[in-house]
């Protein structure tokens, strides 16, 4: 018998060229050859001079911070970073807060190390050139203050207290200066920096500062990376550039990605080919270690504008270069404590600068002790700058002359620009005209909130900017940008629409992206796709968000700036897509896993309780707020003749459907969350309650933590913990959501919940999949009245 494989001996492969790119491929080399930019010899020997501080630098704190920080990365990325703070970027050095500053972010966050010790090495050049007016103290990254490397606030050694040290984490969060966003959490630092960019062009058009990202190759293998390249390109974002440390090093791998005819271990594409797949300009440096090419490469990145693209810069470096420990080996690891290799590695200073570092530190473990060495170190370091003035002059020369040229630029916003402030002062009891319904119309949760959004959109000027999961109609949110462009966001074509493209069906990017979005602090940045999807992919955005806004609080005192993350299609109501997507885990993930007044849920029953709940956490500014909205159509509940409390109520988190009355045997209390078994109950099983007499009390969850930000007071007169000792509870999600509610055993076993029957259900209309889950109006009843005579039997 003939192999089928022999039937194809003749087949050749075809050949393959990727299609034509908006953006262009440089060599460096080439542009070296052709540029009329040529860098003088005394600049690139003043930049060696840093750059030998600063690897110094980063050697000392690691070895006085032991087993803690990256210094390879931080060494092979270093010359990149310099290049850019003294010389490529334009910005302020005494005013970290100015708007229109250029930003460097440290996407790769665990080179923090190497992001304190340059920061520090800048502001000790700046002092000792004797600046008059340094930032005050607050602002300022002092060589003091690595003494807080990984440090906790609550640190009690001695220097750490009587210098006023910095808390330094152990990445970055915008509690340093000139730090917008928190990162470090796998990938999310390029898309945030691709927010912050987005940002930055919204407001400022063509003259729009300029986002440098510092990111290594294995920090772009996070698909959330890819996902925010197509973004940037799409949106054409051509303020962002990707400064590639391109040194093959990995925790685990030497070889992530394939190079001179050789595989990789964890991907087959360099950083080259990523980028320039992705339509970014690429500019391919060789020696990511020699200073000519790297101002070469970045001083012609920023003059090339033409294609409006993002570019990359791929520099090749090599992890812990001169570091005397390399590759994957530097990765989070470092030379032994006052080892012979860490004072291998202060020759080159020592000899270059003609001193001697201290070397006693070994005999004396004392936590005090070692950092009072720690400290000496530093200060040797400090007299090495003031016996220097050539190098400080130089430094306050390039960082004087970034100021001037950021001057002179006309760096202004733009006409008409948004300004989100008018969003946060709304008023619960004056919900727009959209959302003035009347009894007995139809709407959607999604619609009535985003004809709210697109309220607050055009109020603030177009502030809201919306990325969806390629479900723009499906969850509505193509309602939050009526009034401005249609179609999606493009800096050249369509600069005036609020719709951001974000990569197609990538909730990851989307997360990322209104999170950085959110901290240019400019716009409320908006994200939507199913609960069962966005909740679990976009948590990591969130919680960065929420510690990114509680560090910049500690720095410049202002609240907080929103991202909103619409969870749509929640819960059992998307019952035709399964349990795949009508997920009820989803509320699980957010509510209380955030500290207090960082991140706010909202599950409101019905579309009139839309606009309370919403102003209500707009006037909060939490870092996050997250709506959960069902899919199917509302009919509007008349609530005034049904007896229910005004929809303003629910604007506290917890309101009365039903009280009981006081001066008669209470028959129990429930409390219900979710907008499926919320309106079966109020529909269906309200009516026979009050039918059979039964004197209770029925409550409604529509915000965990708005009820939280109350006073105790108000708290417990609302809810009082009695209440909560004897109630059960009926809820679209998991039976831990109920925790804060229900807090009895007994309670807690009664409660009616979606797993009730430990399974996930099975497809169908909403009122089938109730059913299945056992949360429909006939067990509901059924529920309660067990409920009444075990409360009836157990006072007699």
């Amino acid at each position: 018998m003939i192999e089928t494989k022999m039937f194809f001996n003749g087949v050749k492969p075809s050949k393959f060229a990727l299609s034509p790119r908006r953006a262009d491929y440089y060599d460096v080399s080439d542009i070296i050859t052709s540029a009329q930019y040529k860098i003088q010899d005394e600049e690139i020997k003043a930049f060696e001079d840093i750059d030998l501080i600063y690897r110094t630098l980063v050697s000392v704190v690691y070895n006085f911070v032991p087993a803690s920080g990256h210094p390879g990365g931080s060494i092979s990325s270093g010359r990149i970073a310099q290049g850019l703070l003294f010389s490529s970027m334009d910005y302020d050095f005494f005013d970290p807060l100015r708007e229109n500053n250029d930003i460097l972010t440290y996407a790769a966050g665990h080179k923090a190390m190497g992001l304190y010790a340059l920061w520090a090495l800048r502001n000790e050049l700046v002092r000792a050139s004797g600046a008059a007016d340094m930032p005050r103290e607050k602002f300022q990254l002092r060589l003091e203050d690595l003494l807080g490397f990984r440090r906790n606030p609550t640190a009690a050694t001695p220097l750490f207290r009587k210098l006023n040290s910095k808390a330094l984490d152990g990445h970055p969060t915008p509690r340093t200066p000139f730090v917008k966003i928190a990162t470090g959490a796998s990938g999310v630092g390029v898309g945030a920096s691709v927010g912050l960019a987005l940002g930055a062009m919204d407001i400022y058009g063509d003259k729009a500062p300029k986002v440098h990202v510092i990111e290594g190759e294995g920090g772009m293998t996070p698909g959330r990376v890819s996902e925010a390249m197509a973004a940037a390109s799409a949106s054409r974002l051509s303020n962002t550039f990707l400064h590639v440390d391109w040194n093959q090093s990995s925790i685990d791998s030497n070889n992530v990605c394939p190079e001179n005819s050789k595989s990789g271990d964890y991907v087959q594409w360099t950083p080259v080919e990523l980028a320039y797949l992705n339509d970014w300009n690429v500019i391919h440096v060789s020696n990511g270690h020699d200073f000519f090419q790297i101002l070469n490469a970045q001083k012609f990145a920023a003059s090339q504008s033409g294609n409006k693209q993002p570019t990359a810069i791929v520099y090749r470096t090599v992890k812990g270069w001169k570091y005397g420990i390399e590759g994957r080996a530097a990765h989070g690891a470092g030379h032994k404590f006052s080892s012979d290799g860490y004072y291998g590695s202060l020759l080159e200073f020592e000899a270059r600068f003609g001193v001697k570092m201290p070397r006693y530190c070994a005999g004396i473990p004392a936590d005090d002790a070692v950092e009072k060495c720690f400290y000496d170190t530093l200060l040797v370091i400090r007299r090495v700058i003031e016996a220097n003035p050539p190098l400080s002059g130089f430094a306050a020369d390039k960082l004087n002359a970034s100021k001037e040229r950021l001057d002179a630029c006309g760096r202004t916003p733009r006409s008409g620009a948004p300004d989100p402030e008018k969003a946060y002062t709304v008023k619960v009891s004056e919900p727009p005209a959209a959302l003035r319904f009347r009894p007995g119309k139809e709407i959607t949760l999604r619609e009535a909130l985003c004809l709210g959004l697109n309220h607050i959109n055009n109020l603030t000027g177009g502030s809201l900017m919306v990325s969806a999961a390629d479900l723009y109609n499906s969850t509505s949110v193509n309602l939050v940008g009526n009034g401005f462009g249609e179609g999606f966001y493009n800096s050249v074509t369509n600069p005036g629409s609020r719709t951001i493209s974000a990569g197609g069906i990538c909730e990851d990017a989307m997360g990322a992206i209104a999170y950085g979005l959110s901290s240019f602090g400019r716009h409320i940045g908006v994200t939507s796709s199913y609960a069962a999807f966005i909740a679990p992919l976009e948590h990591i955005a969130a919680r960065m968000h929420a510690i990114g806004q509680q560090n910049r609080k500690t720095l410049d005192g202002k609240p907080g700036n929103v991202f909103i993350m619409i969870n749509a299609h929640a819960g059992a109501k998307t019952g035709e897509d399964g349990a795949t997507h009508a997920d009820c885990q989803s509320l699980q993930l957010l509510e209380g896993n955030f500290p207090k007044g960082s991140l706010i849920t909202l599950t409101p029953w019905e579309p009139c309780e839309i606009w309370p709940l919403l102003s209500a956490a707009l006037n909060k500014r939490p870092a996050v707020i997250a709506p959960f909205v069902t899919r199917p159509a509302e009919k509007i509940f008349n609530r005034a003749a049904s007896g229910l409390p005004p929809s303003e109520d629910a604007a506290k988190g917890v309101y009365y459907i039903l009280r009981a009355d006081v001066k008669k045997p209470r028959h129990g209390t429930v409390v219900l969350q979710g907008n499926g078994v919320a309106t079966v109950f109020i529909y269906e099983v309200l009516p026979k309650i009050k039918e059979a007499g039964l004197n209770m009390n029925i409550l409604y969850v529509a915000s965990k933590e708005l009820f939280e930000l109350l006073d105790e007071k108000e708290k417990e007169a609302i809810f009082p913990e009695k209440l909560a000792m004897e109630a059960m509870g009926i809820t679209d999600f998991t039976l831990p959501t109920m925790h804060y509610w229900i807090r009895s055993r007994g309670g807690m076993a009664r409660t009616l919940h979606p797993f009730k029957n430990c399974q996930y259900l099975g497809s169908g209309k909403a009122d089938k999949v109730l059913e299945e889950a056992g949360l429909d109006a006939r067990a509901q009843l059924q529920a309660v009245k067990d409920y009444t005579n075990f409360i009836i039997s157990s006072r007699k």
